[in-house]
């Protein structure tokens, strides 16, 4: 295996390193060099590289391009996992590490030539499909095509196309509403005892938790009236397999459907790994028992794939749209957000390649698609009404709930796991908001696409020409909805409202929504560039006179769509001739789609009524114009519930015969213990007369010994340098593994900024959400891949990232985590008690950013909170026991540096039973 005679890249923080084509994989003809020797070098010939926009961004030279490897790793390996780093590509080729910054360019050299080496042995797994799509890619103009070819051997037969060799899914018979059974508590325990295992730990926590949980399995006595279980599980109790033990045993015995609902995508991960222990990989007749499912936007389309494969895309995203195409035919299920789709793929190729290909506008045209029996998408929902376990998210179960669309019986056994942000979920789904970027979605699916818009899309009248044709009244109600949907805002809106020029009633109500907004606006995001809003209060005439135009063009447009629905419904009805199975599950889509944007436009219909007349004390509403940077994105008119929990009831718990919501924050944690009162009223149980049942399981985790909290009282509020210096002094005291979490984005970006180059110098590599062009969950991967590393990020880093593990030793919050003072935080606060509302929500941010800390027994470390004012009554978030000492920053040097703490005397660090001793 030699290495390849390509030139070789690498930047980082710490500098920039070359190595010329025929250099060794010692790396001995390997130089150092400059920013701009390294752009000149780059320009001129084509270099290897690992992560291209990244190398980008450290040299601030966005136009390069050279032979990524990650992008050959693709070719050669599509659908396997792999740290986008040197280290990472180490590890997935079983290769040395490089040892330093300056030895990389000689391991992409030698990395590039093992990769191309096994796309000429006969092991070559993933061989498959490989010439074919090197021809299109020969024919793009892909800086590898040229160096793979000599390499990739052409097929005895033809290769299929990738649509020929996909699977179809099967339909199979509508099961059969699941048995009465009751799962006894012992049984329950035992069955956990079984995937455990022998041998393992007995958890009394764990034991206790799973006795809990099996009564929401019980049989329902009372309609309306589900089984309702509210269960705090401490961190390290095993709460996935205190509730699958249960969950496995009702479905095997009631042959019926279990669905555990996440917030994050990590704890799906997880829980497909823990569901491993409980049900195999497939059934006995091939059917796969455990289900992931996710939202439509999650999925490969391959309707717009095969677009995007025959010119929907040029250039860069056409190599895109071929790398995706090689993966499709290796992936598991086809999911693109979280699945088996490297997240670092998309992020290569810089614009929103990967959007593209999946359904975000719910244009599915069902089963109109030639793609319909092999959808991605189809195939997991199918699946998932013959499952045991769906693995679904918070906002699929509630929208398909709301909508009432549902493959199979609707769900009736629910574990909302990361149960504390079902309020988060709730909030989104139920919410109202009409703004131009919703409306120019609504035009383009009733009209059509701009004109010279690229791509599939296409209007009411081309998806449904063949029903316009048949039904007489069903075309006159296509015309009539699109004719009006051309009051809608069109391509050019935000301009036109810049200008003081809208076209339409709608764009003229935006364009007085935003007037009003910056004329009230009293935030001081204006000059802060951040967006800006303002509550709905004594209205000025025009703008009441502009929202009744709108309301009635809104009107104009649902009516001829409820029009059209009721025609779908009567085609269905009474069948012509040529409706065979595919056109009525296509019309069924149709119908569906229709319904869901009828609503929709109801909505917005209600939200323009009320401007003007009386306020409604179950929403709260308000005005805003969305901005980043200063550069305006969006504008329009929000409505949220006061409590989406009450929706939430309704729709979700209400028909539901057992629910289960669980979490290691569910309750505030007060001076006067655990608030399972205020947990009560934030599960929407108050909302349909319902008490649950709760239980409290405490972690197994010795705080006391393996855990320290250090306030840092000796930096300013404000003062940036100083915050910049103690976050490079605490990392390089850590020696990395340092997670740090921030409220602003802007200072997050101002504290890299000041930071990164000296860290790299340290041999302590910087990451930053923000400001790497790498997704969150990528960053997390490359976080715990490396030891030395460390972190900055926002509120995705603070809730739900696992890193177990010496990757993981300190985390350093940059203050409090106040709440933003927005119109709707305002509205809610006034209605739960004021300014103890926002110490819950603090003290429920403090406990989930210390759960970062401590995942396992072994692990160990530091939580530093740089606020010179930390109130005391925030204090219990942190678990009993924990030491809590206030410091100055040299004194948390020192601490830090000595390593993860130990057992400590409580009077010589100056604490008392885990809280502030007295002055």
């Amino acid at each position: 295996m030699a290495a390849i005679p390509l030139p070789a890249l690498h930047a980082s923080h710490a500098g920039c390193w070359l190595a010329e084509p025929n250099s060794d994989t010692g790396g001995r003809e390997t130089r150092g060099c400059s920013k701009g020797e390294a752009i000149n070098a780059a320009a001129d010939t084509p270099m290897l590289m690992i992560n291209a926009p990244l190398v980008a961004t450290r040299l601030g030279y966005p136009d390069l391009s050279g032979l990524d490897l990650l992008e050959l790793f693709a070719f050669v390996h599509p659908a396997r996992f792999c740290v986008p780093t040197a280290r990472g590509l180490a590890h997935a080729l079983d290769l040395a590490e490089p040892e330093d910054d300056a030895a990389i360019p000689a391991f992409l050299q030698a990395a590039a030539g093992a990769l191309i080496a096994h796309c000429e042995s006969d092991a070559w797994a993933e061989r498959e499909g490989a010439w074919s799509t090197l021809q299109s890619l020969m024919r793009l103009r892909w800086p590898w095509a040229q160096v793979l070819s000599p390499h990739v051997r052409k097929p005895e037969k033809p290769e299929k196309w990738l649509f020929s060799r996909l699977p179809e899914w099967e339909d199979a018979p509508e099961r059969p509403q699941p048995a009465q059974v009751l799962i006894e508590e012992n049984e329950a325990e035992g069955h956990l005892a079984r995937l455990t295992g022998e041998g393992a730990e007995r958890r009394e926590g764990q034991r206790a938790y799973t006795r809990s949980a099996s009564g929401v399995f019980a049989p329902r006595e009372s309609r309306g009236r589900p089984h309702l279980l509210l269960a705090q599980a401490g961190t390290g109790i095993g709460k996935t397999l205190g509730y699958l033990a249960p969950a496995a045993l009702w479905a095997q015995k009631a042959h019926g459907t279990v669905w555990v609902s996440t917030y994050t995508k990590n704890l799906q991960r997880q829980l497909r790994r823990e569901s491993a222990r409980a049900w195999p990989e497939r059934r006995a007749d091939g059917t796969p028992p455990v289900v992931v499912r996710k939202g439509r936007e999650n999925y490969l389309c391959l309707l717009n794939l095969e677009d995007a494969l025959q010119g929907g895309f040029a250039g860069r995203p056409a190599i895109l749209a071929q790398l995706v195409a090689r993966w499709a035919a290796y992936s598991r299920d086809g999911d693109m957000i979280g699945g088996d789709l490297p997240g670092w793929l998309g992020t290569l190729f810089r614009k929103r390649g990967i959007a593209a290909l999946t359904d975000q506008r719910g244009e599915c045209i069902y089963a109109g698609c030639p793609h319909y029996r092999k959808c991605f998408i189809e195939r997991a929902a199918r699946a998932s009404a013959q499952a045991d376990l769906v693995i679904a998210n918070h906002a699929l179960v509630m929208i398909n709930a709301a909508r009432g669309r549902h493959h199979g019986p609707a769900p009736t056994r629910i574990v909302f796991d990361e149960g504390h942000h079902v309020f988060d979920a709730a909030d989104s789904t139920f919410a109202a908001a009409l703004t131009g970027q919703e409306a120019i979605e609504l035009r383009r699916w009733i009209v059509g696409p701009e004109r010279n818009a690229r791509g599939r899309r296409r209007g009411l009248a081309a998806r449904l020409a063949d029903v316009a044709s048949y039904d007489e009244a069903g075309g006159e109600a296509v015309e009539d909805a699109v004719e009006a949907a051309g009051v809608l805002p069109s391509e050019g809106w935000l301009g036109r409202l810049a200008e003081g020029m809208p076209q339409g009633p709608v764009e003229e109500l935006l364009g007085q929504v935003r007037a009003l907004t910056y004329a009230r606006d009293e935030s001081g995001g204006q000059e802060a560039g951040y967006g800006i809003e303002t509550e709905i209060a004594q209205l000025p005439g025009p703008l009441i006179e502009a929202a009744q135009s709108a309301q009635q063009a809104l009107a104009a447009i649902r009516k001829p769509l409820l029009t059209l629905g009721v025609r779908l419904s009567a085609i269905l009805e009474d069948p012509p001739d040529w409706l065979d199975g595919q056109g009525r599950a296509r019309i069924e889509g149709a119908r569906h789609s229709l319904a869901w944007r009828v609503d929709l436009v109801a909505a917005w219909e209600a939200l323009l009524g009320r401007l003007g007349g009386p306020t409604d004390p179950d929403f709260v509403d308000w005005f805003a114009v969305d901005r980043n940077d200063s550069r305006e994105f969006d504008i329009g008119v929000h409505r949220r519930w006061l409590d989406p929990m009450q929706p939430f009831a309704k729709v979700v718990l209400e028909p539901a015969h057992g629910v289960m919501l669980t979490s290691a924050t569910l309750t505030d944690r007060g001076e006067a213990g655990e608030d399972w009162e205020g947990a009560i009223a934030a599960s929407g149980a108050p909302h349909i007369a319902l008490q649950p049942k709760t239980g409290s399981h405490a972690s197994p985790f010795d705080y006391a010994a393996r855990a320290e909290v250090l306030i840092v009282t000796d930096i300013k509020r404000g003062d940036l340098p100083a915050l910049a210096g103690a976050y490079a002094r605490l990392i390089e005291a850590a020696g990395g593994g340092t997670l740090g979490l921030f409220t602003a984005i802007r200072r997050l970006r101002a504290v890299y900024g000041r930071i990164a180059d000296r860290l790299a110098r340290a041999g302590l590599p910087l990451y930053a959400q923000h400001v790497d062009p790498i997704d969150t969950g990528t960053l997390t991967d490359i976080f715990r891949d490396d030891r030395s590393a460390s972190l900055l990020g926002t509120d995705a880093l603070r809730d739900g990232v696992d890193v177990p593990g010496e990757s993981l030793r300190c985390v350093v919050m940059e203050s409090v985590p106040w709440p933003r003072p927005t119109i709707l935080h305002r509205a809610r606060r006034a209605a739960n008690g004021g300014g103890a509302y926002d110490d819950r929500l603090i003290r429920a941010r403090i406990a989930q950013a210390f759960g970062r800390l401590i995942r396992t027994r072994e692990d160990a470390g530091h939580f530093v909170v740089l606020s010179a004012a930390f109130p005391s009554r925030l204090l219990t978030a942190f678990p009993p026991g924990t030491p809590i000492t206030r410091v100055t920053l040299d004194e948390a040097l020192a601490r830090v540096a000595a390593g993860p703490p130990g057992v400590q005397d409580a009077t010589e660090t100056g604490t008392l039973n885990g809280h502030l001793s007295p002055p």
